[in-house]
């Protein structure tokens, strides 16, 4: 896994992901899963791509229970984006990278903000 991917756990959960400055990617995933495994690339470019802009975890759902349940994760893999501490998006499903990264993209872009002038 890229040393750009947290590994989110019931224990850093709230440091990591609620408590978090920016932007937070968490993929929700278990060993078994052929599709979580599928996209794990995907989700590790992200994770490169946007260091120091945004964070990316991967939730092993099967470890920790308690939070997939808190998040009503039924399908894996499910990806949520977290910002200020609350879902902003979710999308279920092996998803190509490009869409991995506008939905963290679109929670970096201020809402409504127009192209900046020099």
């Amino acid at each position: 896994m890229s040393e750009n991917v947290v590994v989110l756990t019931s224990e850093n959960w709230k440091k990591e992901v609620m408590e978090a400055d920016g932007p937070v990617l968490v993929d929700f995933w278990a060993a078994w899963c052929a599709p979580c495994r599928m996209i794990a690339p995907a989700v590790e470019q992200v994770a490169e791509s946007f260091s120091g802009r945004a964070k990316v975890g991967k939730l092993n759902v099967d470890e920790n229970p308690e939070i997939a349940g808190e998040f009503g994760i039924r399908s894996i893999p499910t990806l949520l984006v977290f910002k200020d501490g609350k879902v902003a998006e979710q999308r279920v499903g092996a998803l190509p990278h490009p869409m991995i990264a506008e939905m963290v993209e679109k929670q970096l872009s201020p809402a409504g903000a127009g192209t900046a002038s020099a």
